[in-house]
């Protein structure tokens, strides 16, 4: 980079980090790095297709309590 540094540029990154590894890492005990490798494929599959949608889901039921969304 050329620029000064900032920390909102990375805060989306620092953010998935975070959550995986309260979510997967410190959830569960891996034998070995090809468990973990596997592990993580399925988490950010999870989290970039169905997490995200139950966020939204979940946003919008409590912006719209009247509507039955789920």
């Amino acid at each position: 980079m050329s620029r000064k540094g900032n920390c909102l540029d990375n805060a989306m990154v620092e953010s998935f980090f975070g959550t995986m590894k309260s979510e997967l890492l410190y959830a569960e005990n891996f034998n070995t790095a090809e468990e973990f490798i596997k592990s993580l494929e399925e988490y950010i599959d999870y989290y970039n297709k169905k997490r995200i949608k139950k966020l939204s889901i979940m946003a919008l039921s409590k912006q719209f309590p009247f509507r039955d969304i789920l």
